[in-house]
Parts: structure tokens; C-alpha cells; sequence
């Protein structure tokens, strides 16, 4: 079978080609560009077809694919024959069989011109996480509609989806014209209504074609049939379309620094992907966050050194000066360098079967930055399907909303319209690792802006030698009625006669001041801890050995007051009480509450408690006494100095 994008003259002069020196061949291969594309769309609406159709016309696809085509039964060629090509293409089709989780299937082709990675993502709404995952990186949407049904919610759905993840090149792929006829008024009136929509989320510009996949009406050739469209085939705008990295490459100079490439004392490289611009030996460069500038010595890659490199290429650039760069900061142009804050306006798309918590800390991922972030309640989430802002207080599975968040240090950021790879990022969770999340950043918040860090000449390691004692936090933790209270008053009581500095925040006490106004729900209880360890926080760099107890039942957030403090500081103190023990001595009357159905959210009855998995100290109130507890916790934590 002959490429039909090709003419015999073009196919003749490449397999010549081939024949003759394979390694010029495989190097003009090389170097085509690469567009990665994205289709997407309502089921059924034949995106697995219009897929196996481009690989097979374009004839890039396996041996034992075209094999396996020609020996199966149910197709025969492209003359009135009919071709299965899902079977060939849809990678879904095994896991929808078996009931599992439905991901993205990419494959892989190329033309003459151009090579492609296209993305088939599932239809169904429940999978808007898999397909935000594979227009995540796509240059290109190719949104179908079947001729017969018109403009769909899917179809708003993917559009907006596109739209929001910055796909600029939108090909609205009217799909099925076999079906009615090839009729020029229904695909007319499809591409209005389309363009109606479409101007509401600001898609101002889209290239519509009437196809069939099955057929291959305007697929790779012109369809005799649609006699009255002139436009371009879905190949030949494939080809010609402006790939990203072409656009990235006039904008400022970006890269994320991957590594620090060091092979020997004479050589100190930073090694990552250029994400936009391009740089030479002898241009000013800024490192950021720190802001030191330096220029460009040499651009290093395995082939040898470059007299110049640009976007989308992966490179080792050395320097001139020594300065401050490491893992996670960003090597820009020193005269147009990105932003830097630790506060933004976001859109977010959750992605995890558990819900957004306010006010939780996650790991934010942000090109080769790595930072805690907490995530506020959202201004409000988008109701996809209408457009309309809905009033929320978290997010859910497949959910997009607007929230703010913050970031425990500052990182170098840019919008996400202007720089994906500087304003695309990811949320994990803490505890299981999970990816719960993909994120836009919109702009940093004014106030992040208008608040400084004021430095002070009296450190906190002053402050510590004045009372000549170093500075802990003892974090007791546990369920209600296991003593933690108990046990840390005994405990500031001996570091009190030994002349230790210290504080006691007790959970009830707290809730009488500082804490008042907040409740008992998973969000009150993330806020309540927050703000006890800022408190900690700041009476640890006062110098104080601070005691808190608190039942702090989940581990995100007893791992986020943790990262608040230098390592070694936090030191956390497992009251380790069953339930059944705690609950009969029920001092305060709240576990029978709780059983009567009068108390809510009560930690475990019904809201769970997490245990520590690797907590410093571990006191069984069962098998110690209070007072042997606290002798033991203070044999622990001594010396203090």
C-alpha cells in the first residue's frame, strides 16, 4: 500500500533514499517537526476511526498492523470497503471489557513533512481527568461532532477544557457527512452554532472540516464528495499548522534548571530544557528566585557544543561566574526575567476519587520546582456544560473551579497562557503520593506583592543562646481521653524545675481565644492546626520549648507543621490509647455524646484518626502511668542543648 499523501515521484525519491544511505534518511526524519495533537469529542462520535484512518493512509503504522488488517475478515481495502479501525486504534476498548479505569491511548505516525503523537481520549464525562491529561501537552485540539447530532455538552466541555489548558489551534472535525448526505447546510449550520459557543469562552478562531473517518472524505485527499468545500484536508492542515515550539522560541529565554551537571571540578554545568527563547555564549542570563546574573561560557550537548540553542531542545549551559543556582530555579534572560511569589489565583481540575480539603498542605509541582502549598476554598467552581460560577466549598472528581493558593517560599512562575511549563502545574498528596490534581496559574495575588519579609538583626539562634537551651516543638498527638494533656503538663513541669524556657498550647485552651471561630469539621480542624503550628513556630524562634496538645488527627497536617521547622526540631509524641481505653474514661462526657449521635465530626466515631507511622517518641498510656510517661518523653528529648 502507497502513502496517498505522497505522489509515486515523492515515495520513489524516499525509498531511494533509504536504499541508498539510511543514515541521511534517518537524520531528515530527525529533524521534522513534532505536533502533538489531541482528539477529543462525545462517544462515539468516531475518533477511534478518524484516528486509524491517518495511520492507515499515512501508511506509518507496524508491519503486523497492516498484516493483521489485510487478514481480517471484516475489512478489505479503501474502495468501497469497510476498514475496522478501531480495532487497529482503540486502545480503550480492553479496559472498557474489563471494567477498569479508562486512560489516554497516544500512538504515533509520521508524513513526509511532519511527525505527530496523537492522543485518544475517552468521551465520557467521568474521564475529564484523562483527558485533561492528554491536552495537557498537545499543540492541537481536533474536536468531532457526529454531522447527525450537532454541537453537544461534550463538545462544550472539551472546548473549554481546550481553551482553558491553552490549546491555541482548535480543528472542529464535523465528522459522519456520509450519514447525512454530505449536506453543505447541515455542516453550515454545525459550524455557526459551534462558532456561537465558542466566542462565549473565547475561542475566537477554529478551522472546520466536513469528514468521514470511515470513508476518508478529507482525511489525507479532497472528497469528491464535498464538492462545495474548499478549505484544507485534515492532513494538510496537520502539516502546515504552527507547532508550539516554533511560537516559544520568539519569547524570553526560560529554563527550568533540571540538574547541576558537575563531572569534575573544572566543569559546573545547569542542565534542563529550554522552555521558551533562545540563548547564545555571551548573553546575560539571571538565575531565579536568588537574582544573580552572570553570562552564557558555552552551550554543552552530546554532540558537542551549540553556537546556539532554542526552545524545545535539552542542554548543559555553563557560565561565567559562580553563582547561587541549584535544582528548581530558573535560568531566564536577564533583562526580561519571569515573576517570583508565593501567592496566585488558579484554575484547578481534580483529579483524585477523594475531595479537595481546604486549607490541607500538598506538594506543588511546578516545572522542576517542588514546594508545600495550601489551597483555600474555591471563589467558586465552573459548571462546564453552562459556564455558569457555581457557589462550592471544595472540589470534587472532575470538578474545576477557581481557588487561591500559597506556597511555603516563593517560585518563579509566569501565566499559564504565556508559558506553560512556568504556569502549568500538579498536586500531591503528601501522604499516599497520589497526583490529586492539575492546576493553572492565572497572576499572583496583590497582596503577595505588597507584604515583605523584614529581616531583624536578633536570630533566632540569639534568641535560643540567651536562654541557653535549644528551641523543640514536642507535638503530642492522639485521641481524645489519652492523656495527651495530662502527660505534656507533667512534662513542662520537669523541664520547668531543670530551668527550661517553655509554653503549653492546649487544644481546649486554644479554642477559648485564638481559635474560637472555628468548628469541628476536616477543614476547621486542618485551620485549627495551621495556625497552632505558626504559633509553635513562632515561639520556637523565640527560643521556647513549646508543648502542644492536640488530637490533630490527620497526618498531612502533622507533616506540614513538621516542614514549618528546621529538621530535628519537631519532635511528635504519640499518646498511643485504643479507642475502647479512651472511651471509658470519657472524662469530658463526649465519646457518649458522640455514641448518642449528639456530637458530630467526633474523632474515632465518626471522623477517623490517622496514626503516626514513625512518630519520635511512643508512650502506651495503657502500660505507663502519667508520670512515667513524662519522665520517659524527658529522657528522650534531653539534652536539650
Amino acid at each position: 500500500m502507497t502513502d496517498q499523501t505522497a505522489t509515486p515521484e515523492t515515495v520513489y525519491e524516499t525509498d531511494a533514499l533509504i536504499a541508498e544511505d539510511i543514515d541521511a534518511y534517518l537524520d531528515a526524519h530527525q529533524n521534522k517537526t513534532m505536533l502533538r495533537f489531541i482528539t477529543c469529542g462525545s462517544v462515539d462520535d468516531g475518533k477511534s476511526t478518524l484516528i486509524g484512518r491517518l495511520l492507515y493512509d499515512s501508511k506509518m503504522i507496524f508491519e503486523d498492523q497492516l498484516a493483521a488488517l489485510e487478514d481480517d475478515s471484516k475489512k478489505v481495502g479503501t474502495q468501497g470497503q469497510e476498514i475496522d479501525f478501531a480495532l487497529l486504534v482503540d486502545g480503550l476498548a480492553a479496559e472498557r471489557e474489563q471494567g477498569i479505569t479508562i486512560d489516554v491511548a497516544y500512538r504515533f505516525f509520521a508524513t513526509e513533512k511532519r511527525k505527530f503523537i496523537v492522543a485518544d481520549c475517552p468521551g465520557h464525562e467521568q474521564y475529564t481527568r484523562n483527558m485533561v491529561t492528554g491536552a495537557s501537552t498537545a499543540d492541537l485540539a481536533v474536536i468531532l461532532i457526529d454531522a447527525r447530532k450537532g454541537v453537544l455538552v461534550q463538545t462544550r466541555r472539551h472546548s473549554f477544557l481546550c481553551k482553558q489548558l491553552g490549546i491555541r489551534n482548535i480543528v472542529l472535525a464535523v465528522n459522519k457527512m456520509d450519514l447525512v448526505d454530505y449536506d453543505q447546510s447541515t455542516f453550515e449550520h454545525i459550524v455557526a452554532d459551534y462558532r456561537s459557543f465558542a466566542s462565549e469562552i473565547g475561542i475566537d478562531d477554529f478551522t472546520a472540516i466536513p469528514m468521514s473517518g470511515l470513508a476518508g472524505d478529507n482525511i489525507t485527499s479532497p472528497s469528491e464528495a464535498t464538492a462545495w468545500y474548499d478549505g484544507p484536508t485534515l492532513i494538510d492542515h496537520l502539516e502546515t499548522v504552527e507547532v508550539a515550539s516554533a511560537i516559544n522560541v520568539a519569547k524570553p529565554f526560560r529554563m527550568p534548571v533540571q540538574w547541576v551537571n558537575r563531572p569534575n571540578l573544572d566543569f559546573r554545568g545547569f542542565s534542563g530544557l529550554i522552555s521558551s527563547g533562545t540563548i547564545a555564549p555571551g548573553d546575560a542570563v539571571r538565575s531565579l528566585p536568588s537574582g544573580k546574573t552572570s553570562t552564557v561560557k558555552s552551550i554543552v550537548t552530546w554532540e558537542g557544543e551549540l553556537e546556539e540553542a532554542q526552545a524545545g531542545q535539552s542542554v548543559t549551559v555553563t557560565l561565567e561566574d559562580e553563582i547561587d543556582c541549584s535544582r528548581g530555579d530558573v535560568l531566564a534572560a536577564a533583562d526580561t526575567p519571569p515573576e517570583t511569589s508565593d501567592q496566585f489565583e488558579t484554575t484547578l481540575v481534580w483529579m483524585d476519587d477523594e475531595e479537595m480539603t481546604p486549607g490541607r498542605a500538598y506538594w506543588l509541582k511546578l516545572g522542576t520546582q517542588n514546594v508545600s502549598v495550601t489551597v483555600q476554598a474555591p471563589k467558586y467552581e465552573i459548571n462546564v456544560n453552562t459556564m455558569e460560577h457555581l457557589a462550592a466549598k471544595t472540589l470534587e472528581l472532575n470538578s474545576i473551579g477557581v481557588c487561591e493558593i500559597t506556597t511555603d517560599k516563593p517560585v518563579v512562575f509566569e501565566a499559564y497562557g504565556d508559558n506553560r511549563a512556568l504556569g502549568g502545574f500538579i498536586l500531591i498528596d503528601k501522604i499516599t503520593n497520589r497526583t490529586v490534581a492539575a492546576g493553572m496559574l492565572h497572576f499572583s495575588l496583590r497582596r503577595a506583592q505588597n507584604v515583605h519579609w523584614q529581616a531583624t538583626d536578633i536570630t533566632r539562634e540569639a534568641h535560643a543562646n540567651l536562654k541557653n537551651q535549644a528551641p523543640r516543638v514536642l507535638w503530642f498527638t492522639g485521641l481524645s481521653g489519652s492523656g495527651k494533656s495530662t502527660i505534656a503538663n507533667e512534662v513542662e513541669k520537669r523541664l520547668n524545675l531543670m530551668n527550661r524556657h517553655t509554653f503549653l498550647l492546649d487544644g481546649d485552651n486554644v479554642r477559648h481565644g485564638l481559635n474560637k471561630d472555628l468548628g469541628f469539621t476536616d477543614t476547621d480542624r486542618i485551620e485549627n492546626i495551621r495556625r497552632i503550628g505558626e504559633v509553635a513556630k513562632l515561639m520556637a524562634d523565640a527560643g521556647l520549648v513549646v508543648l502542644t496538645a492536640f488530637i490533630s488527627p490527620f497526618r498531612a497536617e502533622r507533616r506540614m507543621v513538621r516542614d514549618m521547622l528546621p529538621e530535628g526540631e519537631f519532635i511528635e509524641v504519640f499518646v498511643d490509647t485504643p479507642l475502647e481505653v479512651a472511651e471509658k474514661r470519657d472524662v469530658k462526657g463526649l465519646y457518649k455524646k458522640a455514641r448518642a449521635g449528639d456530637l458530630k465530626n467526633f474523632t474515632g466515631i465518626d471522623s477517623p484518626y490517622e496514626e503516626p507511622e514513625n512518630a519520635e517518641i511512643r508512650v502506651n498510656t495503657v502500660e505507663m502511668t502519667a508520670e512515667e510517661a513524662a519522665t520517659y518523653i524527658v529522657d528522650q528529648i534531653m539534652p536539650l542543648r
